[in-house]
């Protein structure tokens, strides 16, 4: 029979970093078992009329709200289809709120019978000693009843494990990573689709994303006025969220500002036409997370400069040379300035990164939820395999 998955997170045309990575999963998924059965409940913001994506033969069912204080509407609607044979909830405190409410409506999904296992995907853990609320700590805590708990990188395992988590129900499955399809297209077209002026002669750098405060762009306006070279250009594009416009740090002549969303696709143009993508980070203390926006630049095979931040730690893991301390403007102004000089020696230098990307793409890491759904299913602990090699 065919394996029936329901995830429990936002999805597209909502504008969220979890609902791309739901949407990349639910591809990567179709293509190694194109047999599964895909429905996603999801979030009303975008309606509450069921609606497909055909692309990918996933059902979209809008079953709650955004921070909501009940999910009765998510079990009675996983009731009305039949069930599952996994619920996998894709878990951001922003959309699901500081409190355990969704993990309890989890376990009283298995406890109804409606799923023989139910997991959850961190996207953010919470350190223990952070000024996070303590709700946020129970949520963890209560997680570790579920099936499986999944972490993108070894710090959030680590951190789980140093809250009193079982580690045997904790796995880390890398983020997925996408080749960019764009590679190889010539520049000036993917400028003229993303409406971006930009001459060949010129070293362009771009930063893509949500444009919020802990991004850095006020540490890469001040390096980029640092910077001597002429040539260098960069392009920072996204849209504007949890800053207003107006907060958003002057920019010199030399970088040019996109305040728009962007697609992944619009996202992926922009890190083709790029020679590097350049990722200021200053993570927010007490929050450990992995950039999807950085597997979006991995699979682009361009070098990444970047920080020494949580949000970036596989950058640093597989490409340290490229990486310097958060907050340093005069360093990474220095480390732009070496990039254009040495720019054959910064690819080298990328090639344990590049080696990382190809071992991540999406169907691999699909791969891998597949046999943890399995294996839970069966009652195996999720320990009982390594998921990743």
């Amino acid at each position: 029979m065919a394996l029936k998955i329901a995830f429990v997170s936002r999805y597209p045309p909502v504008h969220c970093g979890v609902g791309e990575y739901t949407r990349m999963l639910a591809s990567g998924l179709r293509t190694v078992l194109p047999s599964a059965s895909i429905r996603v409940y999801s979030t009303g913001e975008a309606g509450w009329e069921r609606y497909y994506d055909d692309s990918l033969g996933v059902e979209v069912v809008p079953s709650y709200m955004r921070r909501d204080t009940s999910y009765e509407g998510l079990v009675r609607n996983l009731e009305d289809d039949g069930g599952a044979d996994v619920v996998h909830l894709q878990h951001e405190y922003g959309i699901y709120g500081d409190g355990p409410r969704i993990v309890e409506a989890l376990l009283e999904i298995y406890k109804r019978g409606l799923a023989s296992a139910v997991v959850a995907t961190f996207h953010t853990v919470v350190h223990k000693q952070s000024t996070a609320s303590g709700e946020r700590l129970e949520t963890q805590r209560r997680a570790s009843r579920l099936h499986a708990i999944i972490t993108h990188s070894i710090l959030m395992e680590f951190e789980l494990q140093a809250q009193g988590v079982d580690p045997s129900v904790i796995v880390k499955i890398p983020h997925g990573t996408l080749v960019n399809p764009y590679l190889g297209y010539p520049r000036h077209r993917l400028a003229e689709k993303l409406g971006v002026e930009v001459e060949d002669s010129e070293l362009l750098l771009v930063t893509p994303g949500f444009l919020r405060p802990d991004k850095g762009l006020d540490v890469l306006a001040s390096a980029a006025a640092l910077v001597s070279d002429g040539k260098l250009r960069i392009v920072v594009a996204g849209e504007p969220m949890g800053v207003a416009p107006e907060e958003i740090p002057s920019m010199g002549g030399r970088i040019k500002v996109i305040e728009k969303y962007l697609s992944t696709d619009e996202i992926l143009m922009l890190a083709a036409m790029s020679d590097a993508i350049v990722l200021p980070y200053k993570d927010r203390p007490g929050k450990y997370s992995v950039s999807g926006v950085l597997h979006l630049s991995m699979g682009s095979l361009k070098p990444v400069l970047g920080t020494r931040v949580p949000r970036l730690v596989e950058l640093y893991e597989y490409s340290p040379m490229l990486t310097v301390p958060p907050r340093s403007p005069e360093l990474l102004a220095r480390r732009m300035e070496w990039l254009s000089s040495n720019y054959e020696l910064a690819a080298s230098a990328s090639a344990q990164l590049y080696s990382y990307a190809a071992a991540t793409q999406w169907p691999m890491v699909a791969s891998q939820h597949i046999a943890l759904y399995r294996g839970v299913i069966e009652g195996k602990p999720p320990a009982y395999y390594n998921y990743w090699r």
